[in-house]
């Protein structure tokens, strides 16, 4: 008998979903409303932030944020190479131009070195703002990736944008319920975004929602994903929807439905429960790979850090020249997927990408942690129903290829 595949993620979803579901579709509203005013105040009231805006994904939440506060046509903005390509593609989305940067192997995050070198080599201040050497931009800020649920070091950080008095933008996509300390994501004085693709911690299909504590940002987002009105459906539904509203500004259609604003309110009822199922999953892969150290690197969580897990993300380490381990990586992931182990790459380097590849040129030697990064992490299943049967059976499968991986 032929073995079920053990997938690399699986939304869980139970039949209070379903019945929220059937609900908004018998009230007749199925765009923004009630239900999805339900939910950004749950995940407000889960992440103790003021303000949540819901979008229709976690780009498009990077979209409103970044035009929120300013970012385009002439503005340079630091990002991270090894990250989800929607990162960038949010920055070139306004006009704004990314300036791609290395990341801390060790955390996959944006590395605060990598950051204050850029500045001091590409910049000067020159009239109270700091302009690249080269194109003249002014530089705006940088947007962190929490990347696969861990914060980046916020803390050196803020002290790198206080210092040079520059935006930042958490993109928070795979971290809804992270944190360092007491403080979550969006709790460290700017704006995050999140996601609620199925891959995440808890999901509404596809969906995303930025979190603030700033009022003024708040307003401009809700206005900005409703076409630029002032007025949002939740108001016209609740009062008298007889004549259209006014449209002060230019603005989007990036509204989230109320069917998935239903699903939403229930998924975030459980997210506690998701995460620390998740956390015991990560912390039994930590144990059963404790004597593989010598090929696999198992995910690094400093001190004081709450990981959620959003993937169980490990590096493969096969030596010095990235093609070579590329290769072996690919083919190990291969022998898995016989075995009906589906995993992933972890992420790419966007660097290596072919529109920033053409656009930019960065060479790997440039970028050396996030080719690194690229070239040797993969993510193993983890999912809230996953057996220890299945969490066995990947281990071996896994431990198995790796003593003959060639």
């Amino acid at each position: 008998m032929e073995r079920e595949i053990i997938p690399v993620t699986k939304p869980y979803l139970l039949q209070e979903e379903l019945q929220s579901i059937k609900e908004v579709l018998d009230s007749g509203w199925l765009v923004q409303g009630k239900k999805v005013s339900e939910f950004e105040k749950a995940v407000a009231d889960h992440e103790q932030v003021l303000y949540c805006c819901a979008t229709t994904s976690c780009t498009t939440a990077l979209q409103l944020a970044m035009l929120a506060e300013g970012m385009k046509e002439g503005m340079d903005v630091l990002v991270p190479s090894f990250t989800f390509v929607a990162t960038a593609n949010a920055v070139v989305s306004t006009g704004a131009v990314p300036v791609i940067l290395d990341v801390d192997p060790e955390t996959f995050n944006l590395s605060p070195d990598a950051v204050q070198a850029c500045i001091q080599k590409q910049y000067h201040k020159k009239q109270g703002k700091w302009l690249n050497k080269t194109t003249g931009n002014q530089l705006w800020g940088m947007v962190p990736v929490h990347q696969f649920g861990l914060c980046a070091d916020m803390e050196r950080i803020n002290g790198i944008a206080q210092k040079y008095e520059l935006h930042v933008i958490e993109d928070a996509a795979c971290a809804l319920g992270a944190g360092i300390g007491e403080r979550h994501i969006g709790g460290f004085g700017h704006t995050a975004c999140v996601s609620f693709h199925p891959r995440k911690s808890i999901t509404t299909g596809e969906g995303g929602m930025i979190l603030t504590n700033d009022p003024e940002i708040y307003e401009k987002v809700t206005a900005l994903r409703n076409h630029g009105s002032m007025v949002n459906s939740d108001a016209r539904q609740k009062g008298n929807g007889t004549l259209l509203p006014d449209y002060p500004f230019h603005g989007y259609n990036f509204r989230m439905t109320d069917i998935q604003g239903a699903i939403g309110c229930q998924q975030i009822r459980k997210l506690d429960y998701i995460l620390q199922k998740r956390r015991e999953l990560a912390a039994r892969y930590d144990w059963l790979f404790s004597g593989d150290g010598e090929k696999l690197k198992i995910p690094s969580v400093p001190g004081g850090y709450y990981h959620t897990y959003q993937s169980y993300v490990c590096r493969l380490k096969l030596g010095e020249d990235l093609a070579e381990a590329a290769g072996k990586r690919n083919r190990f992931m291969e022998k898995l997927q016989e075995c009906g182990i589906q995993t992933r790459q972890g992420t790419h380097a966007i660097h290596k990408l072919a529109y920033y590849q053409k656009r930019f040129g960065i060479p790997d030697a440039d970028l050396p942690g996030a080719s690194r990064c690229d070239a040797e992490t993969v993510a193993f299943p983890l999912f809230v129903t996953m057996t220890r049967e299945e969490q066995n059976y990947v281990t071996e499968q896994v431990k198995r290829f790796l003593i003959n991986l060639q």
